[in-house]
């Protein structure tokens, strides 16, 4: 593997130092201009990680949430394991409500209390490593299915074509490849030019400040694009697909992403391009019917008017309207990547098709 390459998929953007027993991750609001890592030790220190996006991406989000349940569980004052566990929940409960959209974060919270749960009759230190190693299987799964869909989602490029994508969905907000990115960074170890065009994603940049900046480490061609410029890269012939990541996907194919995906989405339909979403099964919520229940987390105002300038940009006065996501609509959508394979329209059909195997 070429090392650039190496160096930007394998990073340990989530880190457990189990000799230590201390949880770490690198804090991407500080990319790409310094890469520390921070430590979280408390549930107060979580919950502010998530919600400042420390850590960022569904699934990041929740291998995150997964190594935080089991450090509370190692810190938790408990004679009896019964009372251990109801400790356990109200910690999780706490934990998964810190973003409401991404549905990993309280999916990996329940495959940790489900955990715990089937081993309450073990002693203290057995129900500690049975929680260790499920977070570490949450990992390691999402690496492989990260691996499965940047495989998928490169079997619909070819050499020299261009791609749009909006926010970050690589290895940073994920494992490994990635998702939404996986794809280019796959071509790229396997000499494939693909062209990227990487949205900024105001208002927290996370195209200019995290795309961009895992592409071109690892010598994909990247170009950097104001979101109002989608438009034109388009129009020009240069976009031959629009790959984005996902934090929940309803049970029609309404997927909530990144405030001004489905922009992308309407303005690919009018044009003619191809829209597809990828992300992991644990993505998708098929007890959530479409995207009219999917809640939208809405973010301070002040990060439109003051984040990244020396000065404000608007009169301190002026309301703000600042979502954090939006809805795309599954009508706009080409398909939909998982580990499985690629679900395509009608969607009610083909996602409830990957779950049959655990009916």
């Amino acid at each position: 593997m070429n090392e650039a390459i190496r160096q930007v998929t394998h990073v340990q953007n989530i880190r457990y130092d189990k000799a230590t027993e201390r949880l770490y991750i690198i804090d991407q609001t500080l990319l790409p201009n310094e890469e520390k890592e921070i430590e979280l030790r408390t549930v107060e220190e979580m919950i502010e990680a998530i919600k400042m996006l420390r850590i960022r991406g569904a699934p990041a989000i929740g291998i995150c949430a997964g190594y935080c349940m089991y450090a509370l569980a190692r810190d938790i004052d408990a004679k009896d394991n019964e009372t251990f566990y109801r400790k356990l929940q109200i910690d999780g409960e706490l934990l998964g409500a810190a973003r409401p959209t991404a549905v990993n974060l309280r999916w990996a919270v329940g495959e940790m209390l489900d955990a715990a749960k089937a081993h309450l009759k073990d002693n203290r230190a057995e129900l500690l490593e049975v929680l260790y190693r499920k977070a570490v299987d949450i990992h390691e799964d999402d690496i492989a299915k990260c691996t499965a869909i940047s495989e998928c989602g490169l079997s619909l490029l070819k050499d020299g074509d261009g791609v749009l994508t909006h926010c970050n969905a690589g290895p940073l907000a994920t494992s490994r490849y990635g998702t939404g990115q996986g794809p280019f960074l796959l071509a790229a170890e396997r000499g494939i030019h693909i062209r990227v065009f990487a949205d900024e994603t105001r208002p927290l940049l996370q195209g200019a400040r995290l795309t961009s900046y895992e592409l071109q480490r690892a010598g994909v061609d990247v170009t950097l694009i104001c979101d109002n410029m989608a438009s034109m890269v388009m129009k020009n012939g240069w976009v031959q697909a629009c790959f984005v990541g996902c934090d929940r996907i309803a049970a029609n194919g309404d997927f909530a992403n990144k405030i001004g995906t489905s922009g992308v989405a309407i303005l690919a339909k009018h044009y003619g391009i191809p829209v597809y979403t990828l992300g992991p099964t644990s993505t998708i919520d098929m007890n959530c019917p479409d995207g009219a229940h999917i809640p939208i987390e809405l973010r301070d105002g002040d990060e439109i008017k003051n984040l990244w300038y020396e000065k404000p940009m608007a009169l301190p006065e002026v309301k703000c309207f600042n979502p954090s996501f939006d809805v795309t609509d599954h009508e706009l959508l080409t398909g939909i990547v998982t580990e499985k394979g690629i679900c395509y329209p009608p969607f009610n059909e083909s996602l409830a098709a990957l779950f049959k195997d655990k009916e």
